[in-house]
């Protein structure tokens, strides 16, 4: 996974993370939970706030579905 598939690391974060609060946290929290997950690839420091934004709201429609 890159920083682009944003929806695949919302799947996996809410496998990996299903008891945290994804509407109340922290980007540097958010961040390492994603440079973590098995199958990510990309560079930790080509993500931005943009970003992370991007996959925290995802992380919450994942969630409500």
């Amino acid at each position: 996974m890159r920083w682009t598939d944003i929806q695949d690391i919302a799947i996996e974060l809410e496998e990996a993370h299903p008891d945290k609060d994804n509407l109340n946290l922290r980007f540097t929290d958010l961040h390492k939970w994603v440079t973590e997950l098995e199958g990510f690839e990309d560079d930790p420091s080509k993500s931005n706030e943009k970003i992370l934004e991007a996959i925290q709201m995802a992380w919450i429609d994942e969630r409500d579905d």
